[in-house]
């Protein structure tokens, strides 16, 4: 049985991953993002446990209207919890949360 989220920060770090996950599904979207990022392909998955790399790939997908729809359509999302998510992400008074 799986374990409920309970904490905000986690449900926005899951969506994160999702959206990583998305970029990751189309070569010309991932190469894309990773150039921005400055990140090599070996150090991605090692970069996810960060929570402000999390927050920059909410920040890429969200940048574009057409790549935040197609990211929520995939993840079955509404923008607006895409958006949050990030926010979530980026504000550090959500660490309190974390044990």
């Amino acid at each position: 049985m799986k374990k409920p989220v309970r904490n905000p920060r986690e449900v926005a770090e899951i969506v994160a991953v999702q959206a990583l996950g998305f970029l990751a599904g189309e070569p010309e979207r991932l190469g894309r993002f990773l150039a921005e990022s400055g990140i090599g392909p070996e150090t991605l998955r090692s970069s996810a446990a960060d929570p402000n790399f999390l927050a920059s790939v909410l920040d890429f997908v969200l940048r574009d209207d057409e790549t935040v729809k197609a990211f929520a359509a995939h993840s079955k999302l509404h923008p607006t919890n895409i958006m949050a998510a990030r926010q979530v992400l980026g504000d550090r008074q959500w660490e309190r949360d974390v044990p």
